[in-house]
């Protein structure tokens, strides 16, 4: 049995128009609400070096599912994956420190009826939420992460999918100038993933603009990034710039790479090891001891009918 996710109650405006109130409030728990206004702050802030996080207060943590603690903005923000800037870990933060990403422009296209393309302050007058995840890398290691952004199915509303339109690819921001070439990554670029549209219209699955309250860091996908967190890491792309609705499977950047190791769906699941090391067990990124992995990475009851039928370890 999965562990549930409990949802908090609404979050007063106030809260969230005020980041010291925000950052005093210690405890929230599943998902809180805020509106697009409170959260227009954000868009006066983004041609900032947002990558510098000296100068931001660590927020207190917060208890997200089954009253985990979330992992610290210290290690959120230093312990990160962006390979178009650096395969190191610890160094994504200070290499991606002088990029500026705005303006910024989202197109959304393929077998819709409204092909639209969206700056920063329209994706923003959505619902923004506070959503509390696990987040599980493919590489052993886990964060539980107080995100903000908008629902994706939201997004997708508006530009209104047609029948035919069975999968959404995602594609990252990519510019040789600023980023590290594919050679030096060992990946190609721009960095590409997908989703079924079932998937990417289910509840869980949001675009994040934010973290503890804070517009999201370059190193952690500025300014919008998909989070999906029933699913290994790698799938929640980066600094997206292009969604497209389609009727084939979309190619998907590491399956590329090496589909022996990587396949489309990249569900969290215990049971099936990556070919290189376990995935029944992973390590929180401050603590010492390893923990069980959980099905679906603990989103078992709200996702594994997505998957009814289906033969999981063919379908990693």
């Amino acid at each position: 049995m999965a562990e549930k996710i409990n949802s908090s109650e609404v979050t007063p405006e106030s809260v969230f128009l005020n980041r010291r109130n925000f950052l005093r409030t210690s405890i929230f728990v599943g998902t809180t609400l805020a509106t697009g206004a409170s959260y227009r702050y954000y868009s006066n802030s983004l041609d900032r070096k947002n990558a510098d996080v000296d100068g931001l207060a660590e927020p207190p943590l917060v208890a997200g599912p089954n009253g985990e603690m979330s992992s610290s903005f210290e290690a959120i923000t230093h312990y990160n994956n962006f390979y178009e800037f650096t395969t190191d870990k610890s160094g994504v933060a200070g290499k991606a420190k002088d990029w500026k990403p705005a303006p910024w422009k989202l197109v959304v296209d393929g077998l819709v009826e409204k092909s639209q393309t969206f700056n920063m302050e329209d994706l923003l007058k959505l619902e923004i939420e506070e959503r509390i995840y696990r987040f599980r890398c493919v590489e052993g290691w886990s964060m539980v992460i107080p995100w903000q952004g908008f629902s994706l199915a939201h997004l997708l509303k508006k530009v209104e999918p047609q029948s035919a339109a069975k999968y959404v690819a995602f594609t990252s921001y990519y510019d040789g100038n600023e980023m590290q070439s594919p050679v030096s990554a060992g990946i190609d670029f721009p960095y590409v993933e997908g989703l079924r549209l079932d998937e990417a219209m289910h509840p869980l699955t949001i675009m994040a603009t934010g973290i503890y309250g804070n517009p999201l860091l370059n190193q952690n996908g500025a300014p919008v990034r998909l989070v999906v967190p029933w699913k290994y890491g790698f799938k929640s792309i980066k600094s997206v710039v292009k969604i497209s609705l389609t009727d084939k499977i979309p190619p998907t950047t590491w399956n590329l790479a090496n589909p022996n190791e990587y396949g489309f769906y990249s569900n969290v699941n215990p049971q099936v090891d990556h070919p290189r090391w376990s995935q029944a067990q992973e390590r929180r990124i401050g603590d010492v001891n390893l923990r069980k992995t959980f099905m679906f990475n603990g989103y078992e009851d709200e996702v594994s009918s997505l998957y009814a039928g289906m033969n999981l370890r063919e379908n990693f």
